[in-house]
């Protein structure tokens, strides 16, 4: 039975390969109508392709960064107040949609109020650059928040309705998942993690791990 009480956030760029497949298995949890994609400036044709999948959707006529297409998507779904939760996931099918079981059960049993993807770094296909940024940031969330955090940066998190409502961020690129995450922690929010599977193939990152690595570090150290 699909849940009707998640949203599913979807923040897109160039993402036009992989959105049709991710949508088709989404829905095998979600209804359709639940699913919002932020379509953030893209230039391959995804907001003529998001048209004809029939899916609720947002375009930023500019590629404004992965956090101002967050942004837009929560302020969407506070206004709906329609999802006791909603969870967010990356376009380019790196998150198995396939997992999305795995948070809303942590969510319903144990009630947490952010679930948070975990990745396995060690032995896995993540690239160097990329383990030593979430290593690093991950360690230093934990000693900051007094919490201990295994994966920072995983972009596939589930977010209690009280948190997407109160939980506001300013960064616009990909260092706004750590600010949003240590605002949650800091205003006292209980995180759990789930394991998860990333998948890693040939498409291109739009992530540059040491200039990013340098503004997650940066939000660590604003006066929050």
């Amino acid at each position: 039975m699909k849940d009707h009480s998640i949203g599913i956030l979807v923040p897109a760029y160039n993402a036009g390969r992989t959105l049709p497949l991710l949508l088709e298995k989404l829905c095998e949890h979600v209804r359709r109508d639940c699913v919002l994609v932020v379509d953030d400036g893209s230039t391959d044709g995804s907001a003529r392709l998001l048209q004809e999948l029939r899916v609720a959707h947002i375009r930023h006529e500019q590629n404004l960064g992965k956090g101002a297409a967050l942004r837009t998507g929560f302020g969407w779904f506070r206004a709906s107040g329609a999802y006791d939760a909603v969870v967010t996931i990356d376009a380019d099918l790196q998150h198995r949609p396939e997992d999305l079981p795995r948070f809303i059960e942590c969510w319903k049993s144990g009630g947490p109020d952010l679930v948070l993807g975990s990745r396995t770094r060690r032995g896995s296909l993540m690239p160097l650059p990329r383990v030593v940024s979430n290593t690093v940031t991950s360690a230093l969330v934990s000693a900051r928040c007094g919490v201990a955090v295994s994966d920072s940066q995983c972009g596939y998190r589930l977010l209690s309705r009280e948190v997407v409502e109160r939980v506001r961020f300013d960064s616009d690129g990909y260092e706004a998942e750590t600010e949003f995450l240590v605002r949650a922690l800091l205003m006292g929010f209980r995180a759990e993690s789930v394991h998860i599977q990333t998948v890693y193939g040939d498409e291109k990152s739009h992530m540059t791990p040491w200039h990013t690595t340098k503004k997650f570090v940066s939000v660590l150290f604003r006066d929050y």
